[in-house]
């Protein structure tokens, strides 16, 4: 029973705590690498990945230029622009206008006629 009531509490408070502070309590409680990142981090880096890049990590930099519909927007950056897919549980309260600099973390989802990033976090570029 005290640890149902445990969870419960923790899952109460969590609902409303900052944004932020949640992200850098899962990233301090996950650690991991902080430095340079050498993947693929442009749009045209993505777009001239070959047929086997499905599925592969990407970060990208640049902007939301347009909505168009449901969860897919366009995304630009200062090599070119692609479609991205962000799920409304990915934004975490983040408000964004074409002109706010951006960061997305991803995958490369490439079918045989289109190319497109299903993006899993994104965040403000500082």
């Amino acid at each position: 029973m005290k640890k149902l009531i445990l969870l419960a509490t923790l899952v109460s408070s969590s609902v409303f705590a900052n944004n932020q502070v949640i992200n850098q309590a899962v990233n301090a409680q996950q650690g991991g690498f902080s430095g340079p990142y050498q993947g693929i981090n442009t749009v045209k880096s993505v777009l001239d990945t070959g047929m086997f890049s499905d599925d592969t990590a990407v970060m990208l930099t640049g902007y939301l230029v347009a909505s168009l519909g449901g969860e897919i927007y366009t995304f630009k950056d200062n090599t070119g622009t692609i479609h991205v897919e962000i799920d409304h549980d990915k934004w975490f309260g983040l408000q964004a206008t074409p002109t706010t600099k951006i960061m997305i973390h991803g995958d490369i989802d490439k079918e045989l006629n289109y190319t497109k990033i299903d993006v899993d976090r994104v965040s403000l570029v500082q």
